[in-house]
């Protein structure tokens, strides 16, 4: 068995790798604390286009692009579904039943709370104790009764971690999950800066996941309301330049204009860095959001809008006007107008592209999908049901042509193998549930959710993902995993050999090749896999 685990492992890391050897290459009212979901748009409607790619490599290819994989079973399942409405379905996911991934989610107990009460629970530790403990005057079990880990901070990013991992193994919502990642790594943000610490499953669960297929500009304000967002980008300290700090620690100070947030959002979030903006655009939109700030970052923690810090000359932005004395709604026409800028419509059909079809998004796609953008008013959704209707997306240019991330290779293969979960317990504990375990593995084959420290997220071009550092540590993961040694992750190796005669090692590479690559290896990598049945260690 030890033998047939190591010849499935390198069958899950050619599948895991999605196959690219053929590609070359007055105060405001709080943020929502809960999930407030749009109310859900009317059933969309699909016309899947002519393609040279067989009815199988069409399922294949939208189970990968538009999910994190194929499980056994999903491609009898969509065939008898229809592709078109099984593509429609999860263009509206909240009418798609997902008990299973809400079963194993209700532990992960930090998701849901909201900022003051993670404040409260999972307190910043005393920085005395911390001192001795770091000095040798308290031993580490001490040290684990004095700061419980259940209790640390960092459990509210480790349960995040995790519920990531679970969803994308297990929810039938793929492609609301897919679209989470994307637009978290879009405006991302990063956990271990301060207090984000507390704020950034907030920040997914209200500002990112409601609007993951919504409206572009309803994305953009959530975001850029949210504390975690300030907190990050340091609006939360901008203020006009004359103003003084009233009380505080920082009494009698300036604090003066910072510029982070305004670059960020023009930058990485809608005009992109050739949008056309000027740096007097740039000191524009920073007048306009000062006052956006947080109502005690690390007791409150809350969005709020305060006039005195506000810049409330006039200003200009993009060649318009923002009227003197406009407090809150200078920030808000920012995001009107950015958000309905043709730059912000190529921008982001740009990346949505380059994410679902090609490392090399097609232009003419692009330009579509950017017209889509702009004739709907940044309707997320319907600029989806242009890519994923589009020639393009179903061309053999684009099947198997992008490399999978970290996340995407560790969801995928456990999808393929059909592997269990085990229950979640606390971060770090000798034996953690199995979407922390996923989470580690994540974070190895370098992609450590929720901390990345630049503000531009995560690449999604093979360039980032392909050396030979990071195959082997790829390599390595899919040993571990078909040798179940990844914690609180099983997979049956039998359930995928199916009725293959094992005394044949000819049907039994046929059969892995069926379960996990869904028989589409190519001839190539059978000759390299057949290569391999003489030896010794396979036929016993």
């Amino acid at each position: 068995m030890r033998a047939l685990a190591g010849s499935l492992s390198v069958i899950v890391l050619v599948g895991a790798v999605s196959a690219a050897c053929s590609s070359p290459s007055v105060k405001s009212p709080a943020s929502p604390r809960r999930e407030a979901r749009p109310a859900p748009p009317a059933p969309a409607s699909v016309t899947l286009p002519k393609s040279s790619l067989t009815e199988d490599q069409r399922i294949i290819h939208v189970l990968n692009r538009l999910g994190y994989g194929p499980r056994p079973g999903d491609l009898e399942r969509v065939r008898q579904m229809g592709l078109a409405a099984y593509v429609e379905r999860q263009l509206d996911p909240s009418r798609i039943p997902d008990g299973r991934a809400q079963a194993a989610l209700e532990s992960f107990r930090t998701l849901t709370m909201t900022v003051p009460d993670l404040i409260r629970d999972y307190p910043e530790p005393d920085q005395q104790l911390v001192a001795k403990i770091q000095s040798g005057e308290m031993t580490q079990q001490e040290a684990r009764a004095a700061l419980p880990p259940e209790k640390r901070p960092f459990r509210i990013s480790g349960e995040l971690q995790a519920a990531k991992l679970t969803r994308a193994v297990l929810s039938e919502r793929q492609l609301e999950e897919v679209m989470t990642d994307f637009w978290f790594n879009h405006f991302n943000v990063d956990a271990r800066k301060g207090a984000v610490r507390w704020m950034i499953a907030d920040y997914e669960r209200t500002a990112i996941r409601p609007h993951a297929l919504g409206k572009f500009r309803d994305l953009l304000l959530a975001t850029a309301r949210h504390p975690a967002m300030l907190f990050y980008l340091d609006n939360w300290m901008s203020t006009s330049a004359d103003f003084v700090m009233p009380v505080g620690p920082q009494r009698g100070r300036k604090l003066g204009l910072n510029e982070n947030y305004a670059r960020e959002i023009m930058e990485l979030h809608t005009l992109g860095v050739d949008g056309g903006y000027t740096q007097q655009d740039v000191i524009g939109v920073a007048r306009a959001f000062t006052g956006w700030t947080i109502d005690r970052p690390r007791g409150y923690g809350t969005f709020v809008f305060r006039s005195a810090p506000h810049d409330q000359g006039e200003k200009r932005v993009l060649g318009h006007v923002l009227p003197a004395q406009g407090g809150e709604q200078d920030g808000v026409q920012v995001i009107d107008l950015l958000s309905s800028h043709p730059a912000t419509a190529r921008f982001i059909a740009t990346k949505l592209v380059r994410r679902f079809v090609s490392d090399d998004p097609p232009p003419v796609l692009v330009e579509r999908a950017a017209r889509t953008f702009r004739e709907t008013d940044g309707d997320i959704r319907t600029v989806m049901v242009t890519i994923v209707s589009s020639p393009e997306f179903f061309s053999q240019d684009a099947y198997r042509a992008k490399i999978k991330t970290p996340l995407e290779i560790v969801a995928s293969s456990v999808r393929a193998l059909d592997g269990e979960l085990a229950p979640a317990t606390v971060p770090g504990s000798p034996q953690p549930g199995g979407g922390f375990a996923l989470a580690q593995q994540v974070a190895r084959l370098g992609e450590p959710l929720y901390q990345l420290q630049p503000p531009t997220g995560y690449p999604d071009v093979a360039e980032a993902w392909v050396n030979t550092g990071a195959l082997l540590h790829r390599m390595n993961f899919a040993l571990g995993l078909t040798a179940n040694r990844v914690p609180g992750v099983r997979v049956d190796l039998a359930r995928a050999l199916g009725s293959a005669d094992r005394r044949r090692p000819e049907q039994v590479l046929d059969a892995l090749l069926r379960a996990v690559l869904q028989g589409e290896a190519t001839s190539q990598t059978r000759r390299v896999l057949a290569a391999q049945l003489d030896n010794p260690e396979i036929t016993r």
